[in-house]
């Protein structure tokens, strides 16, 4: 159950100390794209998002987004943003989270998973060895298949809390 305890919780990717990260070490950021950066009818990123980008690159952070979204839906935040992303990414799987670590030279050390649910986000970057940082979905729209794992989610969400190892609302860095 341990995969699925994220390493950092926060409310909003507005409230990551990044500065924090960096101290630490993080040298790349892979955010999710749905319910993370944007709502799902958000065609392209926010002025606020735009200007958050803009300062994590100050920073000096390698940014990514990594979604399981489509092409099409991802393309316009990859080209506004100047990131790297990638699509149709099947979350929580290795495989695309390895090709960045391969492609960028990075360590697993070096890089932090940024999303907004455990079964995806959380558990793939656990299982890589990453900083796992959870933040609350943006809005309440989901997709079908993420409905779905939002209610399983809550089993795992239930059982944490019963532990003592994640309680939902109490943020911590």
């Amino acid at each position: 159950m341990d995969f699925f305890v994220p390493d950092i919780y926060q409310k909003s990717i507005y409230d990551i100390d990044y500065k924090h990260l960096k101290k630490a070490g993080i040298k790349c950021l892979i955010f999710d794209l749905n319910n993370t950066i944007a709502t799902l009818n958000q065609p392209i990123p926010s002025k606020e998002l735009r200007d958050l980008f803009a300062y994590l690159e100050g920073l000096k952070f390698k940014l990514i987004i990594l979604s399981n979204s489509s092409k099409n839906r991802v393309a316009p935040f990859k080209e506004k943003l100047n990131v790297d992303a990638s699509f149709l990414s099947r979350k929580p799987c290795k495989k695309k989270y390895e090709k960045i670590i391969q492609m960028y030279h990075l360590k697993v050390h070096e890089v932090a998973g940024i999303g907004d649910q455990l079964l995806t986000d959380i558990y793939g970057a656990n299982r890589m060895g990453f900083t796992s940082i959870l933040v609350n979905p943006i809005s309440k729209q989901d997709y079908f298949k993420t409905q779905i794992n939002r209610v399983i989610e809550g089993y795992f969400m239930k059982y944490l809390s019963k532990k003592g190892l994640f309680q939902k609302g109490q943020y911590y860095e």
